[in-house]
């Protein structure tokens, strides 16, 4: 019975910015509906890779596919019509903006016929509206502004949306930063639902311990290279920190002593 190929598979990529050099032949795949931890100490790489990932600047030498296909993102905007979303630290949310437009901001909906056409804002406001009653941000009407929520439910508004759009690879960049307790349980359940709905997510996180309980595989970088892959099921947080921290591969028999 042959494997499913990865959804994506990063081989030899390499990035240097003037005589730093940021990666240097990393590789390794996400396969489907899979939560691949990408961690590491700063300076690591982390950033640089899914800033090449989503078309912000391209690697120097090395290849990526992404579901079957030779990826060349040039922008964000390639990256996202393939199916990857991103949500950083700091969410995109623009505050000035109410619900329904940032919901759709850059991808709003139209109706009308050729060149005569209109944002159908009816559509946007019930698309909108209809996820945050599903992810349980407490908004009433989806002409309300997104100034006063929680950090927490900002980063749930930008995965809700990523869903809406079908997002085959979610990017989470540090979204548990500056998160209370609880709004830090919220994203990572909304991490691994959308993996039960079949796509997968890339999580950058320097808190072990809030993100190994829904990660499948830790693929771990240092100094711009990759160290290791770490599953949970052969190893404990602990052992992820400290094979972080120490710079070297994680040995099982070393963590039983």
């Amino acid at each position: 019975m042959s494997r499913e190929p990865a959804l994506l598979s990063a081989r030899g990529i390499s990035k240097s910015f003037g005589g730093i050099a940021a990666l240097q032949d990393v590789s390794f795949d996400v396969g489907h509906a899979e939560v691949v931890g990408l961690v590491g100490d700063n300076g690591a790489g982390k950033s640089t890779f899914i800033s090449i990932l989503m078309g912000v600047v391209p690697p120097d030498s090395g290849s990526i596919h992404f579901d079957g296909q030779v990826a060349r993102f040039r922008s964000p905007r390639d990256a996202r019509e393939a199916g990857i979303e991103p949500v950083y630290q700091q969410s995109s949310l623009v505050d000035l903006m109410n619900l329904w437009r940032n919901f759709f901001l850059g991808r709003e909906i139209t109706r009308g016929i050729g060149p005569f056409r209109i944002l159908d804002k009816r559509a946007m406001k019930a698309a909108s509206m209809e996820i945050v009653r599903e992810i349980g941000v407490g908004l009433r009407a989806a002409d309300e502004g997104v100034s006063n929520l929680s950090g927490g439910e900002r980063q749930a508004i930008c995965i809700g949306r990523s869903m809406h759009f079908d997002a085959k690879l979610l990017l989470l960049d540090e979204p548990t930063a500056a998160l209370s307790v609880r709004e830090t349980q919220r994203v990572l359940r909304f991490a691994e639902e959308s993996r039960e709905r079949g796509v997968s997510v890339i999580i950058v996180d320097h808190n072990i311990h809030h993100i190994y309980p829904i990660v499948d595989k830790f693929v771990i970088l240092e100094r711009g290279r990759k160290l290791t892959e770490i599953r949970p099921s052969d190893a404990s947080a602990e052992d992820v920190i400290k094979t972080i921290s120490l710079g070297r591969r994680f040995d099982a028999e070393e963590a039983e002593e």
